[in-house]
């Protein structure tokens, strides 16, 4: 794209349950900008996969779906993933496909299809993109970055606290381990490991309001 360069791109990254997504949403709408969500991109991938019966480490299988596969976003209210035409939102965040997700994420032939896709996102007046290697692999030169954390245990309560107003039963212990793993995951393939990019601002939220955080993020690129 022409002078895809010269438009602004802000990047949120850290490990899952950071808050990431609804921090990035509220900042996109306040500027008025676009919104990836690059873990979507991915959870969709594992659905495609996990439908079509194919294993999660059978690389050439998972690389052409991740190829051939249309993937759409309606950032409405609430925000919808379209998978070849078919509303997926709603098995988007279930914990089967976040390990799925997590694990076609770690193969470098998934991530070189899927490159370019998001690189498509950035458009004028700018973008917001949120997920692992944003401001590292995806958008290097991107003028604002941010590293969003939080400890695993506090990112475990608030996940505990979602399924379980959806009526799901879980296991707190469990989501700390499953999360704990997805971190040692994350953090040790070889492909984009999760790591925070260089001149990024660091942001624990543990402790944070979602506001604080938006606030923070906002502060950073309206200076």
């Amino acid at each position: 794209m022409s002078g895809a360069q010269d438009i602004p791109v802000l990047t949120l990254d850290g490990p899952s349950g950071a808050g990431k997504g609804t921090v990035s949403r509220a900042i996109a709408r306040k500027l008025g900008w676009h919104y990836l969500d690059s873990g979507a991109i991915y959870r969709s991938l594992a659905i495609a996969v996990l439908d079509r019966g194919i294993a999660l480490d059978d690389v050439d299988a998972v690389a052409a779906v991740a190829r051939s596969m249309d993937l759409a976003f309606d950032a409405g209210d609430p925000p919808k993933v379209l998978l070849d035409g078919v509303d997926i939102s709603h098995r988007t965040g279930t914990e089967t496909v976040g390990n799925a997700a997590s694990k076609v994420a770690a193969i470098g032939p998934v991530r070189q299809a899927l490159l370019q896709k998001q690189r498509e996102f950035r458009q004028l007046p700018g973008l917001v993109a949120d997920g692992r290697d944003m401001g590292t692999v995806v958008f290097p030169e991107a003028r604002y970055k941010v590293f969003l954390t939080a400890s695993a245990e506090e990112r475990a309560r608030r996940r505990y606290k979602q399924l379980k107003e959806k009526g799901e039963d879980v296991s707190l212990a469990r989501l700390t381990t499953e999360i704990e793993e997805r971190d040692r995951r994350d953090r040790e393939r070889t492909e984009a490991p999760l790591k925070m990019a260089d001149g990024a601002c660091f942001v624990d939220s543990s402790d944070l309001s979602i506001e604080q955080v938006i606030e923070r993020c906002l502060a950073l690129v309206q200076a």
